[in-house]
């Protein structure tokens, strides 16, 4: 269904049970993100701030459940899309033997016109309203995190066009506020708006830019939806609301359309001749602070907006948070795609949020010779925005998916770390803060399906029950005292893969002591040991999972230990610590993970009786405040 606008949205939740509306005054610098912190992380409800400090109310979390991204896009459930895209495909491209089988596809033709956007005359609600005098900082734009470069926009649906053909392209980059008519415009490397740019650069022409904030939901998802080059955003718009996107003209961009029933425009351009800013550090979806550079300056020409206009934010962090359920929805939606036009054999993709979803990607197959995995690997690294994706574990048509200790424990059965790895390199997400080349780093496949016989080497013999292994911490401190904790759980249920923290103080200690580990008989069944920094507890495999991810390149940070005793199996070393230029040579600076204040945190918690939202959540920040290295954005 098509939501009206975003107070249409806001209404069905409220009706819904989904969303809190808060009447007292919280500040949006910090404040804001401390409590949305608590509520995300424990299941809560979309929030409303009515008093922002300024005339507009705030709206925040709204699509941060299932249940919520459901209703966002209109559907029951997010696999929906996925079988209507997966029907629509067959349809239109079965074979059409005779006349009337090709005049049968007429209605379908016709309704997939009905869902192309068009720009209608006049103005729309967007522009009911146009500021005399534009300035931005009129708005609750939110500062998320301490260390935070500045006050950021977080979810703007940025239009751009290609000069050359005129492609519209409806991206999210966040925009970090530097004057009531400035900001910057966060356009990665791989982007397609940063590709607008560098044409507009060639040509020596200023660049028109317009950013929408609100109005149907189904435009926010959009903008953040991997679609192949060419491809108008506002087209799988349509089809997911089954109505067309209205737009209207800018008022002073008048190249750029948008969406009539959004509920705040910021028109402007950016000129290429023009110096750079340089933009951050961010909080971001990683739960690192993106590090600054140097970023396009926008320049604030007209502000519109509706005269019951809602302001639409977002944090991300460390996960769980809104953004999850976004992600979520791009993996069920774009399977289908996938599925259909590159991979035909994948069954399933889960994108686990703890991996931050370009981090790692568990794959399903329908097996059916050797090798398949290798070329399923191969496949989805050249697709799109799967080519950052660091991790990818396929496994096969016989494992359980929504299980993931099952999934575990098949996996494991059926994986040899020096026969069924793949380690090589290429491009990484910007966000990466652990390649030692910006956006360049390691990748790994990990082939962990059932093997044929061709797949398996003369004579193997690789024992996978570890049920009965026990590992003595304090024995092995008592010879390694820089060993702090070990987390060997898993063991017990047959997954065979250790955690242990260290402190390290010297050159090629990690590789040493896994060396030294592994060679004892306690080790001869665990096939994976991943170390962590002493200060990371290692008791919570999610928080494990989403520490090492984000601080390994696999192709550095990997060692293969193959089998020397009968008995034993190969074993894979990953190190998850944090890299330095005195221990590992590491070049480039190190993010600290996002924690709030202290002072925040006890204004939060005076506060937290007067806002509504029932009992008493504890800040997730005073997990993490022990783990970090100072207070600013880089690591001490």
């Amino acid at each position: 269904m098509a939501w009206k606008n975003l107070r249409h949205f806001i209404e069905a939740l409220e009706a819904a049970g989904e969303l809190k509306r808060i009447r007292e005054y919280v500040n949006p610098e910090l404040e804001i993100t401390e409590i949305v912190d608590r509520v995300s992380k424990n299941d809560g409800p979309a929030l409303l701030f009515e008093n922002t400090g300024t005339g507009f109310p705030l709206l925040i979390n709204s699509m941060g459940s299932n249940r919520r991204m459901c209703m966002a896009l209109g559907v029951h459930n997010m696999d929906d899309i996925t079988r209507e895209i997966e029907a629509l495909f067959h349809e239109l491209t079965g074979p059409k033997e005779g006349l009337m089988d090709k005049l049968k596809m007429l209605p379908k033709l016709g309704k997939l016109a009905s869902w192309m956007p068009r720009v209608k005359r006049g103005r729309g609600e967007c522009q009911q309203v146009v500021m005399t005098h534009p300035d931005i900082t009129q708005l609750p734009v939110m500062k998320c995190w301490p260390a935070d470069g500045g006050p950021f926009i977080t979810l703007p649906v940025i239009h751009t066009k290609d000069p050359l053909n005129g492609a519209r392209n409806v991206g999210m980059y966040r925009m970090q506020v530097f004057e009531p008519q400035l900001t910057a415009l966060h356009w990665h490397l791989h982007k397609v708006s940063r590709r607008h740019f560098n044409e507009y650069r060639k040509l020596g022409k200023r660049m028109p830019v317009a950013v929408a904030l609100g109005g149907d939901p189904v435009y926010t998802y959009a903008a953040t939806a991997p679609l192949p080059d060419g491809i108008d955003e506002y087209i799988l718009a349509g089809f997911i609301r089954k109505k067309r996107v209205e737009l209207v003209r800018c008022l002073t961009q008048p190249e750029i359309e948008v969406p009539a029933d959004a509920d705040i425009i910021i028109e402007g351009y950016v000129d290429p001749e023009e110096d750079m800013i340089w933009e951050g550090p961010f909080g971001d979806h990683t739960g690192y602070y993106s590090l600054p550079d140097w970023y396009p300056r926008f320049h604030i020409t007209a502000i519109t907006h509706r005269k019951d206009a809602v302001y639409p934010s977002t944090i991300v962090g460390v996960p769980p948070q809104e953004d999850a359920w976004i992600g979520k929805a791009t993996e069920r939606i774009f399977l289908a795609p996938i599925k259909m036009t590159m991979v035909p054999e994948i069954i399933d993709m889960q994108l686990p949020i703890h991996g931050v979803f370009h981090n790692l990607a568990l794959v399903q197959i329908d097996k059916t010779f050797p090798g398949q995995a290798l070329k399923v690997m191969n496949s989805l690294w050249g697709a799109g925005q799967m080519m950052f994706t660091k991790m990818m574990v396929v496994t096969d048509q016989h494992a359980q998916m929504k299980d993931y200790l099952q999934l575990a424990q098949y996996i494991s059965r059926h994986f040899d770390p020096a026969r069924d790895l793949v380690i090589s390199q290429g491009p990484t997400d910007v966000l990466d803060h652990s390649c030692s080349s910006m956006a360049f780093g390691g990748k790994l496949g990990l082939d962990g399906t059932a093997k044929f016989p061709e797949e398996l080497g003369t004579g193997e013999s690789h024992p996978h029950d570890t049920a009965d292994v026990r590992i003595d911490l304090s024995a092995l401190q008592k010879d390694h005292p820089e060993l702090v904790a070990l987390n060997s759980d898993l063991l017990r249920h047959n997954v065979s893969l250790v955690v242990a923290t260290l402190r390290k103080t010297r050159k090629g200690e990690v590789k040493e002591l896994s060396r030294a580990l592994l060679a004892r008989p306690e080790f001869a069944r665990v096939k994976v040991l991943i170390w962590l920094d002493a200060e990371n507890p290692v008791e919570d495999m999610q928080d494990n999972l989403w520490r090492f991810s984000n601080n390994t390149d696999v192709k550095r940070d990997s060692l293969i230990l193959e089998a020397t005793q009968p008995g034993e199996v190969n074993h894979l070393v990953l190190d998850g610590t944090r890299k330095t230029q005195a221990l590992d040579g590491f070049t480039r600076d190190w993010p600290n993970i996002l924690v709030s204040l202290p002072e925040t945190i006890a204004h939060v918690d005076t506060l937290w009786p007067k806002l509504g939202l029932g009992d008493f959540l504890p800040s997730p920040s005073l997990k993490y405040q022990s783990q970090m290295y100072g207070m600013e954005a880089v690591a001490e």
